[in-house]
């Protein structure tokens, strides 16, 4: 059975690509999880092929019980969004996905010159833990039971994941 879920939202989602896209994708992902980092340069990959044809919204998904990592991670990346640069400390994430304590998290903060101490700051106390909550409601909400789950337009996507799979449900749906 397919879902549908709300599309993506320029006032809560971190978003690539303009909101008033024909085409959306959603993700919910783990930082931590190896799967969403095998996703990550196929929806890279798609996302500059169609580029301002498609809205991404990325919402996390932390599978804290089998990533010890991925919450942490997920704060980082929130945090790093409330300084204006979510998808620099998101793509960075992915790229260094075997490095995700807390020392790192501080030191990929430095690399993005961002305050690193308030970034480390608000992931340790748990700022964004609500908005997480949230994420992981949506999911749970719209069947996802782990990671990474992608919408199509609002609509489940249950295929195997590549480059062309996803262009062509994304041709299908507009």
């Amino acid at each position: 059975m397919k879902s549908q879920l709300v599309l993506p939202s320029a006032s809560r989602d971190h978003i690539r690509g303009s909101i008033d896209a024909p085409l959306a994708l959603i993700e919910y992902g783990d930082y931590e999880c190896p799967y969403c980092g095998e996703a990550e340069p196929i929806v890279q990959a798609v996302w500059k092929l169609l580029g301002d044809r498609l809205c991404f919204a990325f919402r996390n998904f932390p599978l804290v019980n089998a990533h010890p990592h991925a919450e942490h991670a997920a704060e980082a990346a929130e945090a790093a969004g409330a300084q204006g640069h979510f998808w620099e400390m998101h793509d960075l994430l992915f790229e260094r996905q075997d490095a995700l304590e807390d020392e790192n998290l501080w030191k990929y903060a430095l690399s993005l010159r961002l305050d690193a101490d308030r970034l480390m700051r608000d992931a340790l106390s748990g700022a964004y833990a609500e908005r997480l909550r949230e994420d992981i409601q949506s999911g749970m909400r719209n069947g996802v039971h782990g990671t990474p789950s992608f919408f199509v337009n609002g609509i489940a996507f249950d295929e195997e994941l590549n480059v062309e799979g996803l262009l062509a449900i994304l041709a299908e749906s507009s």
